[in-house]
């Protein structure tokens, strides 16, 4: 049975165009040939209006009399890239040494053919051609549809906001370094707004049109984090079924954005080095390197410094991601910016559930001077939750926050002024009535406080809770 696909055999020999279409056309549907370099562009484009486009190009690297230095093929393979980059190529010639092969593929073909050529090696060939080709489409489909994914998430994305000197740092920040192609490690508590500080660069970089791919690596378990970045090949171990296109891949010629990598094993930093530093990945099982063109962004709640010194987050690892570092502000720090969040939130939550509500200037005050331990993501899941839960047209931030405007309580006493007012208690109380109201529901607990669930069990740990 004949595999899909078409070929294209391209060589000034008439017996070669022969014994190629006559050998190929046992195995294949389609097989053109053409003795002229200058057809290619021609031929390509008939195939891809007739729905059958090109897979696989067989091209001899010398046209001219006389010439054996291969000059030709190579040009030929650059214009053949820059026509259709998922057309795979592989180069054919009479006159071969080691050298020519090493060249044509630096120079992106994806095998080196000698003349004349073994049916059975030259079949081989091809047949992992096909393959190649199959795989360069489906990431190439795959990119359009992450791309038009992003820009349908980017459109719905919460707004990055702030007016106090400590955003106004920031944004200054991202605005500057989101030109260059340097990593940026975007460090912050939890809920800072680590992620839209991230999506904030992509759209300000060079690289804005291309696809920005986001991974949790809080989320990920150890032993499917090297498939999740780096792809793997059918068979590779038990569960792959079939071939997987790694986030690095995905993310080529955009921004590829590492959520949580503090996260990250030990094992698994010395891969994202390797990968990082040869600008190259190889997938679980296969045995070709790809090259990988993304700029990365990284974002963590953890000290890498401290993790460093405690030897588990590798120093190496640690300079190459952070040319620069952005250090996002805790809310509790940036208390101006909270009425500006406020009415933004009331804003998009009440367009959403159909509701009009006001805020009292009791309520703004309580809010502004709430300790907001979840951050920017605690204070949206709050608004949300008041804006469903109020019954009159004033917004009832009691049911969301237990704060003394809100719950009536006495201010402390002198004595009980630190105990009050430290962080650490505050968010200890703050995770324990959120357990108690959500009856022990870890994920709902965390969701409420805007942590993911790895940062809250850290937290649940720390606490003995």
């Amino acid at each position: 049975m004949k595999q899909a696909g078409s070929i294209l055999v391209v060589d000034d020999n008439p017996d070669i165009l022969i014994a190629a279409r006559l050998l190929l056309k046992q195995h294949y549907q389609s097989v053109k040939t053409t003795d002229n370099p200058f057809d290619i562009e021609g031929i390509v484009n008939e195939q891809q209006q007739a729905d059958q486009p090109i897979d696989v190009i067989l091209l001899d690297m010398n046209f001219t009399q006389d010439s054996i230095s291969g000059q030709e093929g190579f040009y030929w393979l650059k214009k053949i890239a820059a026509q259709d980059p998922t057309i795979v190529v592989l180069l054919m010639t009479a006159y071969s040494d080691i050298q020519l092969a090493v060249d044509a593929i630096k120079a992106g073909a994806a095998d080196f053919i000698a003349k004349p050529w073994q049916n059975d090696q030259l079949l081989a060939s091809v047949a992992a051609a096909f393959s190649h080709a199959k795989d360069k489409r489906q990431v190439g489909q795959l990119k359009r549809q992450t791309q038009g994914l992003n820009d349908a998430l980017n459109s719905n994305k919460f707004a990055f906001l702030g007016q106090s000197d400590a955003m106004l740092k920031v944004f200054d920040t991202i605005e500057r370094a989101a030109q260059t192609d340097a990593n940026i490690l975007i460090t912050g508590e939890s809920g800072t707004g680590k992620e839209l500080t991230a999506h904030a660069i992509h759209q300000q970089s060079l690289r804005h049109s291309g696809p920005f791919i986001s991974v949790d690596m809080g989320a990920m378990s150890a032993s499917l984090m090297e498939s999740e970045l780096f792809g793997h090949k059918k068979g590779a171990f038990t569960d792959a079924k079939e071939d997987r296109v790694g986030r690095f891949e995905l993310a080529g010629g955009g921004s590829l954005f590492l959520d949580e990598l503090g996260n990250l094993p030990l094992e698994q930093q010395v891969k994202l080095l390797a990968a990082l530093q040869n600008r190259q990945i190889t997938p679980i099982g296969g045995s070709k390197t790809i090259d990988v063109d993304i700029r990365l962004i990284s974002a963590t709640n953890d000290n890498l410094h401290e993790a460093v010194g405690e030897g588990r987050f590798r120093q190496d690892l640690l300079y190459r991601i952070n040319t620069v570092e952005i250090a996002l502000p805790p809310l509790r720090e940036r208390h101006q910016d909270i009425p500006l969040l406020v009415d933004y939130y009331l804003n998009h939550f009440g367009q959403k559930y159909k509701r009009e509500l006001s805020v009292s200037n009791s309520s703004m005050q309580a809010l502004s001077s709430y300790q907001w331990p979840g951050n920017v993501r605690e204070l949206a899941h709050a608004i949300e939750r008041a804006v469903i839960l109020s019954t009159g047209t004033e917004l009832d931030i009691g049911s969301v926050i237990s704060t003394p405007a809100t719950t009536g309580s006495a201010a402390p006493q002198q004595g009980e002024q630190y105990d009050t007012f430290n962080l650490e208690e505050l968010e200890h109380r703050a995770i324990r009535a959120a357990l108690t109201h959500f009856q022990g529901n870890v994920s709902h607990a965390a969701k409420a406080l805007g942590l993911t669930r790895g940062a809250m069990y850290r937290r649940l740990e720390k606490y003995g809770l």
